[in-house]
């Protein structure tokens, strides 16, 4: 069976490995794609327009999109649709707003084409070695192509989550998770590097990371940091944050749902981008009118 995949990135071609591994046949296009790529994927059908999916795919055309969420997602979509038959199958494998999904599943129905959420977790690895999958759609169609899911996902790691749009919340609020637990875990070694000690923060990762309660992927990814870089003199304390951890707390506002921990890691990603740090201007400023503090200028 072929499976067109649109979106050759790392996730993107990670999958496509994983795919073909599985004995799956690859279709792979990505309109930003290095011609030295191909070269290096040689077991990838690259193809340079997207009407060749048409031709490349078996009725019913799979085609799983691993592409950013937002304009580009929507602009691929209504691009597919338009070429697309009755019966074919999208699959979103991105981190798409879950409204956004349902809106696109109705109006792909019109169409008579099947749309497919497929939340997507594990990084690069995961991708291509063993995925955590959260899927929503209709179920006789995400039970047509379960096997798929089957072959990608970890063992234990697929599951149907219900109806469309489950799946891409389910990934948003995991994200959300995992803003607080990464925050949690650099609040840790903030207070570490604040010490009268003088830590080897590789080790400390290295036994938090086998054996700990808070042993886990994330802790796995702090070791390997440490053991780049011990001081980690290299990275600009800025963090970015792609989407999720603002719609998960939006979510929570509109539900009445109290996520103090995740709110505040979000939050302290964007204070992580603020070069002049103003509120604390202001509180400095406050301190030294009301109680003669020190303040430090320029």
């Amino acid at each position: 069976m072929n499976i067109g995949l649109i979106g050759l990135g790392k996730m993107g071609l990670n999958l496509a490995r994983h795919m073909i591994d599985d004995g799956y046949g690859v279709v792979g296009y990505d309109k930003y794609l290095k011609d030295d790529v191909k070269s290096l994927y040689p077991d990838i059908t690259f193809i340079d327009q997207l009407e060749s999916l048409l031709i490349k795919l078996e009725k019913p055309r799979v085609i799983w999109l691993m592409v950013p969420s937002g304009d580009a997602t929507e602009q691929l979509i209504n691009e597919l649709s338009a070429i697309l038959e009755p019966g074919d199958i999208m699959i979103d494998g991105g981190n798409s707003r879950y409204t956004d999904t349902t809106r696109r599943f109705n109006e792909l129905k019109k169409r008579e084409i099947n749309f497919i959420d497929c939340g997507t977790s594990g990084g690069t690895e995961g991708a291509r070695y063993g995925a955590s999958l959260m899927v929503g759609g209709e179920k006789t169609v995400v039970e047509s192509i379960k096997h798929l899911f089957e072959a990608l996902a970890v063992k234990d790691g697929y599951a149907y989550m219900g109806s469309s749009g489950s799946g891409h919340f389910v990934k948003m609020v995991h994200n959300g998770i995992e803003y607080g637990m990464m925050q949690a875990i650099g609040e840790g070694f903030d207070l570490l590097n604040a010490s009268q000690y003088d830590l080897d923060y590789k080790k400390v990762a290295r036994v938090w990371a086998n054996g700990s309660i808070i042993k886990g992927l994330l802790m796995d990814t702090v070791l390997s940091a440490f053991t780049k870089d011990q001081t980690l003199d290299d990275i600009v304390g800025k963090i970015d944050d792609s989407g999720e951890g603002q719609w998960t707390i939006e979510e929570a506002l509109l539900l009445k749902v109290s996520i103090p921990v995740i709110a505040h890691a979000l939050f302290t990603r964007y204070k992580s981008k603020d070069d002049d740090k103003f509120s604390e201007k202001v509180v400095a400023a406050m301190r030294n009118e009301f109680g003669g503090h020190k303040v430090y200028k320029k």
